[in-house]
């Protein structure tokens, strides 16, 4: 069996901003006491056991222990309902760390799976700004962080960070957060967020 996904990704969870779990890379607590992170990530090119999955997203939406490596996260995946089932059932052993990867890595922290759906997914990547809106329950929107004083510059970016989509983040701001799903409810606008490509292969 053999893997490869290429696309782009942005998450926000609750910490205040920047996360201390991102940049400590899992080796400090979050701003709270529970984790409250959604991460959206749209595959631009890629294909799983010779099927095509380009064009689809996927949600990973999770509950965790502020220190993340306690483990015990509670964890739910939504998959774009444009896949057909065989595209869904891929990415779901993707993404739920069955087929190895980064998110092979991380399935021993997870201890309960709260579910798999499907959802209309519409996802836009538009330069600095990263939108997602999932079915009736979700809908999250970041700018990547430019300091006033280097308008018109690259944003500002965390490196070698150890983290499932990769090495090198963008800081972003959520603009408008909303997330409900698995039975879980939280805003997390004004928090904290990141974007990046990824590049996946198992």
């Amino acid at each position: 069996m053999a893997w490869k996904l290429d696309g782009t990704y942005f998450e926000n969870c609750n910490c205040d901003w920047v996360c201390p779990c991102t940049y400590s890379s899992l080796t400090s607590p979050a701003t709270y006491d529970r984790c409250h992170v959604i991460l959206i990530y749209n595959v631009r090119a890629g294909e799983v056991d010779g099927l095509d999955v380009s064009g689809l997203s996927v949600a990973v939406v999770a509950d965790t222990p502020a220190m993340m490596t306690d483990g015990n996260w509670r964890l739910g995946l939504i998959v774009d309902d444009k896949a057909s089932q065989e595209q869904f059932d891929k990415l779901t052993a993707v993404f739920a760390g069955q087929m190895g990867g980064p998110m092979g890595a991380l399935a021993p922290l997870v201890g309960e799976v709260l579910g798999v759906e499907k959802a209309p997914i519409e996802y836009r990547d538009d330069g600095l700004s990263h939108y997602a809106r999932i079915g009736d329950g979700v809908e999250v929107e970041v700018q990547d962080f430019v300091p006033e004083t280097r308008e018109g510059q690259e944003p500002t970016r965390l490196t070698g960070v150890f983290h499932p989509s990769n090495s090198t983040l963008t800081i972003a701001k959520p603009a408008l957060s909303r997330i409900n799903a698995f039975g879980m409810e939280f805003e997390n606008a004004d928090r904290s967020a990141f974007s990046a490509p990824f590049s996946w292969n198992g």
